[in-house]
């Protein structure tokens, strides 16, 4: 079988204003998502499975699927609010989308071989996707759902210009992921300190030191069945709310603790970064020409 990257591209964009999947950020008009698909070829995945908006696909493909085609096999799934599972119907007042979890969600027809779950906007690097593949094509036999995240160190993941979202992750010493607590307002305070700030207004310290998901994960297909009984559990519960939402950090927290799934502690070697801001725009851009000069990329992707 062959490895699919699933690239969650349906993101509004609402911190950044607006649709960041394509801005162009590298040295030859190159966009983050490019270098993901760089990179993801170059470790052995053959298929990339985009999952989109409906009232952006012609601009999307104009733009980003088309320096693609021939290089590597393409497919789209779309992220509707209406997509949803046990006959729910979506708020009608709701406007936000429910989640990576229902964008991963939006992508069950087509998740038929082993694959990876990144975000478009963020730049995870050639190591990350290098560990997700080798992950993906031994996976252990434990009869249970299996998965994997490449997981990077906190302290390198947050903005100097705002608040981020982040998967706080522990693991068992054993390379097992055990827990993923979402922190949905990481930031570093002006005396220097990390801290995540709680639903009750009080501040969690942070040593930056955590393993932080930055929704990079690998799956085997079984996850599929799950994803979807999970996601009805979510709606029956959540889905007359206007903003909540259903991470995939939720699921794969689920699954551990209800003993179906045996998730891979994976830690990447390679810097992460990207662009949750506008202002975070030229330090993108200044790393990933840093990259270039170094000889890790070339000029010009594709």
């Amino acid at each position: 079988m062959g490895l699919s990257l699933v690239i969650l591209a349906a993101g509004m964009g609402s911190r950044y204003g607006g649709l960041k999947q394509l801005d162009q950020m590298g040295p030859s008009g190159e966009t983050v998502m490019d270098y993901s698909v760089f990179d993801a070829m170059r470790a052995g995945f053959d298929r990339v499975v985009f999952v989109i908006r409906k009232d952006f696909e012609e601009e999307f493909k104009k733009v980003i699927a088309a320096r693609y085609a021939g290089k590597i096999n393409m497919e789209f799934a779309f992220q509707d609010l209406a997509d949803l599972p046990g006959g729910f119907v979506p708020p009608a007042d709701r406007v936000k989308p429910w989640g990576t979890g229902h964008a991963l969600y939006a992508a069950r027809k087509l998740l038929t071989e082993p694959f990876a779950v990144i975000n478009a906007d963020d730049f995870y690097g050639r190591d990350s996707y290098a560990q997700l593949a080798s992950y993906l094509k031994n996976p252990p036999a434990s009869g249970k759902v299996r998965g994997c995240i490449a997981s990077f160190q906190l302290s390198n993941t947050l903005s100097e210009n705002g608040s981020v979202s982040r998967g706080i992750c522990s693991d068992d010493g054993a390379g097992h992921l055990t827990k993923v607590v979402e922190n949905t307002k990481i930031y570093r305070r002006e005396d220097g300190k990390i801290v995540s700030l709680m639903d009750d207004g009080t501040e969690v310290e942070l040593t930056g030191d955590e393993p932080a998901s930055m929704n990079s994960w690998g799956f085997m297909p079984e996850i599929v069945d799950e994803l979807e009984k999970l996601f009805t559990a979510f709606l029956e519960k959540n889905g007359k709310e206007l903003k909540s939402e259903f991470y995939l950090p939720f699921v794969v927290d689920s699954l551990i603790n209800s003993g179906k799934a045996e998730i891979g502690m994976l830690h990447s070697r390679d810097s992460w970064f990207g662009v949750t801001y506008k202002e975070d725009r030229p330090m993108v851009q200044a790393a990933l020409q840093n990259l270039v000069d170094s000889g890790a990329y070339p000029e010009k992707l594709f």
